[in-house]
């Protein structure tokens, strides 16, 4: 007898004629499931398996996250259409909150509905990763949902790289339900994008985010789009300390800027732009104004983007700023930092490619060998040719520069706690090469100044 068979819960359990159970759960039915999801307020509904190819990457997290998980319910929720055309960033923005947490909502009740039915079940954010902890190592976000719809058979990526639905369009928000069960039917990729291609997003993009080539700035959309969460807000919270009165303070941040950053804390972060999911025609739902009439539809629904007269936060030396002085001489420019800033040196090795500016980069073509000691001991490879990037770990082909650092050295000049020159003269950084080339290859790189 364990010293917990006499207590009052167990002997119920027991009463009820209930037997733990270590078999697996049969699998669901997948029109059933479905159907109830539908039910719950999915406006469509997929399944993966864990063990889909499409899931490699973040298959260990899910499993760190969730131990059962065996299967994944993907599904989306429509967006109104027009208050994401509103080039008035409140009404998008209320539209983008009602939905993500309706979202959160239906995962909810997704896995309530299950677990009453003995299917474990867990959900994580449908936005707003919430893993700070990882905040400059790693991945803040326990589930990546884009890639989950697409292997359900939700949509596919467009240029704009968010997920298109076959018939809602762009105008979706993403939602995820674990479950430890297998199901009867898995879905598949669509055999088609419905990205029309069609470059509207290129051109409502006030930063140059998106290319025309498919290219995608990470660092342009995220310092501007997302000025008001995680790094932006980091920046400014730096500039905050670093004033050192109200005086000063004003003379680097707008009374506009402070109370919209008050706005966020209070009711939820803004984003500044997201005109790339309101100009897109893609999907059998939204198609028809367009196909219509393409002029009036870019005139009713880019032009405002376009003409309107906003700041855009842009980084010092980037392919952003380059950009807006060009395209959008109307559109007041602010130079700010984007708060990507690493908390080790190999974290550092693996922002690269979010981070790197390409135009910067034109007529480089060089290696560079970054070889680590002290705290971290490790070694990479940067190339850049072309104007692109690529991060191999350990040492590859002849260097151009070969730079050996103290890892935690290498911070604090990351950091601008401690100049490089400092760290040269007392060995904790060395550099082998033509220092032209370590200059080229900050260019491509630009931080706050």
């Amino acid at each position: 007898m364990t010293l917990y068979d006499q207590h009052p819960t167990v002997l119920r359990y027991r009463s009820k004629g209930l037997t733990i159970s270590n078999s697996r759960t049969p699998k669901v039915d997948a029109a059933w499931l479905k159907k109830t999801c539908m039910e719950l307020g999915a406006d469509d509904v997929g399944f993966v398996d864990l063990a889909d190819e499409a899931l490699d990457d973040q298959r260990e997290l899910i499993l760190s996250a969730f131990p059962n998980a065996r299967s994944l319910i993907a599904f989306v929720h429509k967006m109104g259409r027009e208050n994401l055309r509103s080039p008035a960033r409140s009404p998008a923005n209320l539209e983008f909150h009602q939905t993500t947490d309706e979202v959160n909502e239906i995962s909810h009740k997704i896995a309530a509905a299950l677990e009453e039915r003995g299917i474990g079940a867990f959900y994580a954010a449908a936005g707003f990763p919430m893993e700070m902890d990882h905040w400059g190592i790693g991945r803040t976000w326990i589930i990546s949902h884009k890639p989950i719809s697409v292997a359900a058979g939700l949509g596919r990526i467009g240029i704009h790289r968010n997920v298109i639905h076959p018939i809602f369009g762009n105008f979706i928000v993403l939602g995820t339900v674990v479950i430890d069960a297998e199901i009867s039917d898995y879905g598949h990729p669509i055999d088609y994008n419905p990205c029309l291609e069609c470059k509207l997003c290129v051109a409502a993009c006030p930063t140059g985010a998106i290319g025309p080539d498919g290219s995608f700035n990470f660092s342009a959309c995220s310092t501007h789009n997302y000025r008001e969460f995680m790094g932006g807000f980091v920046d400014w919270v730096e500039t905050l300390a670093d004033s050192h009165d109200g005086k000063q303070y004003r003379a680097m941040v707008k009374d506009s800027e402070t109370v919209s950053i008050w706005q966020s804390l209070s009711y939820g972060p803004n984003y500044k732009a997201a005109y790339c999911i309101g100009v897109c025609p893609a999907g059998e739902d939204v198609i028809g104004p367009f196909l219509d009439d393409r002029e009036g539809y870019v005139k009713k629904v880019l032009r405002p983007f376009t003409n309107k007269v906003e700041t855009i936060y842009v980084v010092p030396g980037s392919d952003a700023e380059s950009y807006v002085r060009k395209q959008f001489p109307h559109k007041p420019l602010r130079l700010v930092g984007n708060g990507f800033r690493p908390r080790s040196a190999k974290a550092f090795l693996q922002m690269l490619p979010v981070v790197f500016q390409k135009g910067q980069s034109k007529g480089l073509d060089a290696t560079f060998h970054f070889i680590f000691k002290g705290e971290e001991v490790f070694q990479g490879t940067v190339v850049i040719r072309d104007q692109k990037i690529q991060v191999m770990l350990g040492l590859e082909a002849e260097p151009t520069l070969r730079i050996e650092a103290d890892s935690a050295a290498w911070l604090r000049f990351l950091r601008k706690e401690q100049s490089i020159l400092t760290a040269i003269l007392t060995r904790k950084i060395r550099i082998r090469g033509p220092i032209d080339c370590l200059l080229a290859f900050g260019r491509c790189f630009p931080t706050k100044r």
